[in-house]
């Protein structure tokens, strides 16, 4: 028995289940004979770490990952991207390797550098270039950029030549998965695990052409009829893979989180500075300034929060901090505070938001890492968190960063197929329970510490 796992980052139950399926043949077949479902994801829902959770059945809190950036040593501006030397768990291609399974690991965030194993592994869209090792062995590297010198890691997505963005992600999409499914066919291979990142730079980049409720709507049916194509172009390419694959081979397409509208942007830096938690020292502030920008009064200041699809609010605690002022006896009460008012915020109408504020420590057994003290999903992640000052509001209608369409939502997708199956079930289910349906599968019963359990209907499948 084989598992091949299909990454699609970002992609949505509604696009997959609803909007696409009649365009989509052989995922469509997969869902009508398969099992398949929304998939919860992990929070934050957030492409790093909701891999490694896939892949680890490890928490966020317990990887100490909880974004595309780490804070460094409780410093105010210190960041580090993740890479694979963060992971002190075992993945599951880890686990099967020691039971001489050989993988075929292919751009599964985080996996730069890529790490030994038994088989082979490319390295994930935070790769800097191609002029780095990105494979594993390292050889392989001279093989994929022989037969696809055009082979990309990931595009500049938030710019506005729209038409430009689109093709660049077709192409490379399309050339991953050519290059994937010739690594499928020529190497010796017990276990597959890809991740195709265009779908979250096709959501982010093009939602505003599907999507009528949107803000930012726009018709223009050239670029919906592109949008479209793309999600065809992914189908065929799981079709050719679903052909290769035998009978004794369990399929899994999953995304790690979904996606949905953004309704705008919440500069939450300007807030904080409304509402007394942060000061400046002065100065002209021009739009879209970061703080890395300004000069913080760092001694007067209570908290700061770093922007992205959820604010992360970090106090400025004495003993912890540079020139932190919060006594750790009043941590609590700023907290609670903070979080009050937080949930509170309203919208532009001054219509109430779901907004969702919690601490780690709420979400996780464990809490690893160089973590914020506040998570924060405004409006229930509907609204973008905008890091950056210099705005004449809080509420901004575009990305801060660049043009973006959409958010992440908390639901991403599943489908688990065999060829020969016909099962027809539709069972929402968790991030937490794909390690456990892949271990299930190849009967690898020891749990290595990991929580979760199988996917309801992996016996239809096995």
């Amino acid at each position: 028995m084989k598992v091949a796992v299909i990454g699609l980052d970002c992609a949505a139950p509604d696009i997959i289940f609803n909007k696409l399926k009649a365009d989509l043949p052989n995922l469509a077949k997969m869902i009508n004979n398969g099992v398949s479902g929304k998939l919860r994801s992990c929070d934050p829902p957030i492409t790093v770490p909701a891999w490694m959770v896939m892949a680890t059945g490890r928490s966020p809190g317990e990887l100490g990952l909880y974004g595309f950036r780490s804070r460094m040593s409780n410093s105010y501006n210190g960041i580090k991207i993740p890479t694979s030397q963060d992971i002190k768990f075992d993945k599951v291609w880890d686990i099967l390797g020691k039971r001489n399974k050989k993988s075929i690991i292919v751009a599964v965030p985080p996996s730069y550098p890529p790490r030994p194993l038994p088989g082979l592994m490319v390295s994930d869209f935070l790769t800097p270039d191609k002029d780095k090792e990105f494979t594993y062995p390292p050889g392989l590297k001279n093989e994929i950029l022989r037969d696809f010198p055009d082979y990309q890691f990931d595009v500049k997505f938030r710019k506005p030549e729209k038409k430009k963005i689109i093709d660049e992600i077709y192409k490379m999409t399309d050339t991953r998965f050519r290059m994937t499914e010739k690594m499928l066919k020529e190497k010796e291979w017990d276990f597959f695990f890809m991740v195709e990142i265009g779908i979250d730079r096709i959501h982010h980049s093009f939602w505003r052409y599907i999507d009528e409720g949107s803000h930012l709507y726009e018709n223009d049916k050239e670029m919906k009829d592109k949008f479209i194509s793309y999600f065809k172009m992914v189908d065929s390419h799981i079709g050719k893979m679903l052909e290769e694959f035998d009978d004794d081979t369990v399929v899994l397409v999953v995304s790690d989180h979904g996606a949905k509208r953004m309704k705008g942007a919440f500069a939450i830096n300007q807030w904080l500075i409304k509402e007394g938690y942060l000061k400046l020292k002065g100065g002209t502030i021009s739009q879209g300034a970061s703080l890395e920008d300004l000069e913080v009064d760092w001694a007067h200041s209570k908290a700061w929060a770093w922007g992205g699809y959820y604010a992360r609010v970090f106090l400025n605690i004495k003993g912890r901090e540079p020139e932190g002022v919060i006594e750790k006896e009043n941590v609590r009460k700023e907290l609670d505070l903070l979080k009050e008012k937080l949930g509170s915020i309203r919208g532009p109408n001054g219509e109430e938001w779901k907004t969702i504020v919690f601490e780690p420590e709420e979400r996780y057994d464990v809490v690893n890492g160089d973590r914020s003290d506040l998570f924060v999903y405004l409006d229930d992640l509907s609204w973008r968190a905008a890091g950056t000052l210099g705005y004449g509001t809080d509420f901004l209608l575009e990305n801060d960063t660049g043009p973006d369409d959409a958010v992440h939502d908390y639901d991403g997708i599943y489908i688990m197929y065999r060829k020969n199956r016909k099962i027809g079930k539709v069972i929402d289910s968790s991030i937490f329970q794909i390690a456990p349906t892949i271990l299930e599968i190849y009967r690898v019963r020891k749990t290595y510490g990991i929580k979760g359990k199988p996917l309801e209907g992996v016996e239809y499948v096995e």
